[in-house]
């Protein structure tokens, strides 16, 4: 299998709610929007990849779904996402592992880990 792109897809249960959440206290740029009313479709640039929200659902998300988001500083990203509001599961900390991270959780419940990969750490380099 070959593939071309790529999207994590949510049907959220409010959708008014979630694109407010994504595209405003997150700060999500729009990479396109589709159909018309509440339910229609936005997809936003998550880095590499896109975040799509649409529809709507009776139920939240599976509780096993998580989000990974790459943020050039966490303790910025934490204090604007403060400013907005949002639900922080857990400030900035320095794991075992090496990466700072940060848990947020969006309005139906998905816990999003917002990560700053330091500059010393293994992931910024690529071997020879």
């Amino acid at each position: 299998m070959h593939v071309l792109g790529s999207r994590v897809l949510l049907s959220p249960t409010d959708p008014d709610r979630s694109r407010a959440f994504y595209g405003e206290a997150l700060g999500l740029a729009v990479y396109r929007e589709f159909g018309t009313g509440p339910d229609r479709g936005t997809v936003y640039f998550l880095g590499g990849g896109f975040l799509e929200l649409s529809g709507r659902s009776a139920t939240p998300p599976a509780p096993g779904l998580r989000l990974w988001l790459q943020v050039a500083d966490v303790h910025a990203a934490h204090r604007e996402l403060v400013a907005c509001g949002v639900e922080i599961l857990r400030p900035p900390l320095t794991e075992p592992w090496g990466l700072i991270e940060m848990w947020i959780t969006d309005p139906d419940g998905v816990r999003i880990a917002v990560i700053e990969v330091p500059a010393d750490h293994p992931l910024r380099h690529r071997p020879q």
